[in-house]
């Protein structure tokens, strides 16, 4: 899973598989956060939004059962670089 680097209160980085409809989070102090059964609308929103923490404290936090998974699952980071440097 490729994650979205942001800075948003406490959130550092999101991803999402579609396939799995599987969100995964990752927190200030490391922590990684599965969500499972998130819909692409939810994951929409929380990547498009200019208040993406009070969207997943509102949203997925309150409305999710989260998982803690080690950092070995699948993450696949995003090169800050790449933004830089597309065409």
């Amino acid at each position: 899973m490729e994650m979205k680097r942001i800075s948003a209160g406490k959130l550092r980085a999101i991803g999402y598989e579609p396939r799995e409809r599987r969100l995964r989070v990752e927190l200030d102090n490391g922590q990684l956060i599965d969500y499972t059964g998130v819909g692409e609308e939810v994951w929409r929103r929380l990547s498009n939004s200019g208040a993406a923490w009070s969207y997943y404290r509102d949203n997925i936090e309150e409305e999710y059962t989260g998982k803690a998974v080690s950092a070995g699952d699948g993450v696949k980071r995003a090169n800050p670089l790449d933004e830089l440097f597309r065409k």
